[in-house]
């Protein structure tokens, strides 16, 4: 049974594929900030009312699953998440900065696709990401 979720008037099931990058596809995200981004994006979605059900960061790209509420637009969903990221990323990681202009830490689109009903083949992709992009470097 799916863990449908339920609003006053609407029952949905809206899980969304998203991936993001770091301003100018710098490869920024490793260490401590690799492991604990995915903390930071816990806290904030739980801030918006998000579920987070799915995370991994690669060093220059960040893939999520997320199940955003019908009453939430996936842009603005995306740009709390990648805004307030970014504000954290800087307070915590001083290092980070020097490497941007001013206070943008992300690139400003992202990719985004509707999962449907089949996300556990879209969970085996997100956990299996590094694996696959070193099998395609070394073809």
């Amino acid at each position: 049974m799916r863990d449908w979720q339920c609003q006053a008037h609407v029952k949905h099931y809206c899980r969304y594929h998203v991936v993001f990058v770091p301003k100018y596809r710098k490869k920024v995200l490793f260490g401590t900030l690799r492991r604990e981004i995915g903390a930071i994006f816990r806290d904030i979605c739980c801030q918006k009312g998000v579920e987070l059900i799915e995370g991994y960061a690669m060093r220059d790209h960040i893939h999520t699953l997320l199940m955003i509420p019908t009453k939430f637009s996936v842009s603005n969903t995306v740009g709390f998440l990648k805004g307030k990221s970014a504000i954290q990323i800087f307070q915590k990681y001083k290092n980070v900065q020097r490497n941007f202009t001013g206070r943008h830490f992300w690139a400003r689109g992202y990719c985004e696709s509707t999962v449907g009903l089949d996300d556990q083949m879209i969970r085996e992709y997100i956990k299996n990401q590094e694996v696959e992009e070193r099998r395609q470097d070394l073809m």
